[in-house]
């Protein structure tokens, strides 16, 4: 999201000339040109023909390296917690050789379980330094969730703040593979044979400063070698963890560059080049860290571009809009609820937020009006949004500026690295006519290798470098990409993808349960919410509170049915015995 634009010192078009001033074809020729910040080149990448950034760095680490040379500017606002490049630095070296000393090596899994803290990015890069595949796992799970994770993972090391250890600690015995646990936050020493606290090693935020630097352990890592594992929900219920790699994760750092530095030539002007003395960016991070979008698209293009990163404990739109005054943040985003929540809120006239230039979001459903209302708030600011997966390590689309007011039932067009298609649903696979509706399937750097240890379901769902993403969408004659519907079974509210059969197979698992289906009701600030419909069986009986209670105790709080509707006989089925949802979600819409 924020970060420096890279593209080359176009000739600027006269502004006589209406817009677009260009094709974006004609723009990603001028932004990706050779000799430019944003040149492209094309490598195979596991036997795939392949467009990359050729400037992009090669490693998590360089790009560690390169954020130390903002030096004394303010990176990480917690709180009264204020944390510079340079301190930043410091106690990822510091950490790196910790790890380095407990034995991690390259290819060892490091989990990372928190919520966002400034202690999450030095973790995060500490263990990729090492050549380490970081693995954050989502801080909402619950406690036997957290445990398929490291499980499955095979995490040896887990960094965790202390609420995430009170939820963990009961299960720990059940990760055989996990060998030491760095626990923050903790008032007080935890008594466990292999638990440690983070700030016996690191010490609080504000003295990180303080700190001599330790040497980056020497490992050989390269562009390809594996980087992180990102759970996303399956069809089958069960998380899988996508396996990323160093290139995927860094694609993110010009992908969002070349999109806003489009804008400028389609208006015309020639995009701005990094200037070290103009006031510094900052982003207000209400997505979390455990997310590609917060991780891949905020996070590490921030570290690069020498941008400062506000985080919020918890999502109060006033505390926001504070943050956003006193630290002249220059971005918001995340999912259209936070837009919404602060444009509607009636303290907003009370707070200068002025220095807003861009209002962004992804990850859910948003409403065209809402594009309208940005410009009406901020006439300065840009709106934008995007596309993207877990498997697509977060952009792979970009909407902004004026595409994005003309067009704002699209995500944008694929970035210039990266190539979209439209395909029949079942194989054999052919490719559909522009304009119409089929599924999205995309290829690019960003893509990653495959699912961690699931060979089957890498294979279904990666073919020949391309991602088939599940989604439905259009094209139209210019590239831009229209999400129609989901093809496969599920949800986002504010932002977290539900898998339905998730939550449908633990209501089976109810005594009282005979038929059960999860389905999306419409909601302004979240996009949608979900509900169930459920048939008891003979004899039984539950309430409604029961049933989410049910499920509350054993999922994660965002998968929890808002609603549950009691159906008097079996649920309506199609003639191949399919659940009829739209006809179930007719009913709480008219209810």
């Amino acid at each position: 999201m924020t970060q420096a634009a890279t593209a080359p010192n176009a000739a600027p078009t006269p502004a006589a000339i209406p817009w677009p001033a260009m094709s974006v074809k004609q723009a990603y020729a001028l932004i990706t040109a050779p000799g430019s910040p944003g040149e492209m080149e094309e490598i195979e990448i596991r036997g795939v023909p392949t467009r990359v950034w050729k400037h992009c760095p090669p490693t998590l680490r360089e790009t560690l390296l390169i954020g130390r040379t903002h030096g004394d500017k303010i990176f990480l606002v917690h709180d009264d917690e204020r944390v510079s490049f340079e301190a930043f630095y410091r106690a990822v070296t510091v950490f790196a050789a910790e790890l380095a000393a407990a034995g991690v090596k390259k290819g060892d899994r490091v989990a990372l379980i928190m919520r966002n803290l400034p202690e999450w990015p030095v973790a995060f890069y500490a263990g990729l330094s090492l050549g380490a595949i970081l693995t954050p796992l989502n801080a909402w799970w619950t406690g036997q969730e957290l445990e398929y994770g490291l499980v499955d993972s095979g995490a040896s090391v887990a960094v965790m703040d202390v609420e995430r250890f009170e939820r963990l600690a009961e299960h720990l015995h059940n990760c055989p593979d996990l060998k030491r646990v760095y626990v923050s936050r903790s008032k007080e020493e935890i008594a466990h044979p292999y638990v440690k606290r983070l700030e016996g090693v690191i010490g609080c935020p504000n003295d990180w400063i303080k700190l001599d630097e330790k040497p980056l352990p020497t490992v050989d890592l390269g562009p390809e070698d594996d980087a992180t594992i990102f759970y996303t929900s399956g069809t089958t219920g069960k998380p899988k963890g996508a396996l990323g790699t160093h290139r995927n994760v860094n694609s993110n750092i010009f992908a969002t560059g070349a999109a806003t530095a489009r804008g400028y030539l389609r208006r015309g002007e020639v995009p701005p080049q990094p200037d070290p003395t103009l006031p510094q960016k900052g982003s207000l991070i209400s997505v979390p860290f455990f997310h590609a979008t917060g991780c891949f698209a905020v996070l590490n293009p921030s570290l690069f571009g020498g941008a400062k990163l506000a985080m919020i404990r918890k999502w109060d739109p006033e505390k926001a809009m504070q943050l956003i005054q006193d630290e002249k943040l220059t971005q918001m985003g995340g999912v259209p609820t936070i837009a919404w929540q602060i444009i509607e809120h009636p303290s907003r006239p009370n707070y200068d937020l002025s220095s807003l230039e861009t209002v962004a979001y992804g990850g859910a459903p948003s409403a065209p009006e809402l594009v309208r209302k940005i410009k009406e708030i901020w006439p300065k600011s840009l709106p934008g949004n995007g596309w993207g997966m877990t498997e697509t390590s977060a952009t792979a689309t970009s909407n902004s500026a004026e595409d994005y007011e003309n067009r704002p039932d699209s995500c944008g067009p694929a970035v210039p690295v990266t190539d979209l298609k439209i395909m029949t649903l079942e194989a054999p696979y052919r490719e559909l006519p522009i304009g119409e509706v089929g599924e999205l399937w995309c290829k690019g750097p960003q893509v990653v290798k495959g699912y961690w240890n699931k060979p089957e379901a890498t294979a279904q769902t990666f073919i020949d470098g391309w991602v088939r993403t599940g989604d439905l969408a259009r094209l139209d004659e210019e590239g831009f990409c229209y999400i129609i519907d989901r093809a496969k079974d599920m949800l986002i509210r504010g932002g977290e993808n539900i898998y339905c059969i998730e939550v449908e197979n633990l209501l089976y698992e109810h005594p009282a349960i005979m038929d059960a289906a999860l389905v999306g009701i419409p909601h302004k600030t979240l996009g949608e919410e979900p509900a169930a419909v459920v048939t008891l069986k003979p004899g039984t009986e539950a309430t409604e509170a029961e049933l989410r209670a049910f499920v509350a105790d054993r999922l994660a709080a965002f998968k929890v049915p808002v609603k549950v509707l009691f159906w008097p006989e079996t649920l309506p089925r199609n003639a191949n015995g399919k659940i009829m949802k739209n006809e179930l979600k007719k009913v709480f819409v008219e209810g």
